[in-house]
């Protein structure tokens, strides 16, 4: 079970949201271009997918020898929340201007 500080510690940091965010632009990836996109190397990618699923936040679907990453209602519903923080803290970093 994860508690209510590991779950601040994976999601006030850069990559984990990062991740999150790429996900769910587009149709669904593959662990590898997550990897590139979220400037991350592939294996703490890994671990943090397999974080998301544990959470009900993704889901794999596997096509041939690639396994596709997409999110589940929970992980759009959160992306959409952490979208509308991004996009406060850019008004306000404008504002600072």
């Amino acid at each position: 079970m994860i508690d209510k500080l590991e779950l601040e510690d994976l999601f006030l940091r850069k990559k984990p949201i990062r991740l999150l965010m790429n996900i769910k632009l587009g149709s669904a990836k593959y662990v590898s271009i997550l990897a590139k996109e979220t400037d991350c190397t592939y294996s703490h990618t890994v671990k943090l997918l397999d974080i998301f699923r544990n959470l009900g936040l993704v889901d794999f679907e596997k096509t041939g020898r690639i396994k596709y990453v997409k999110l589940t209602q929970d992980g759009i519903e959160l992306a959409q929340d952490f979208e509308s923080v991004l996009r406060k803290f850019s008004k306000l970093r404008s504002k600072k201007k």
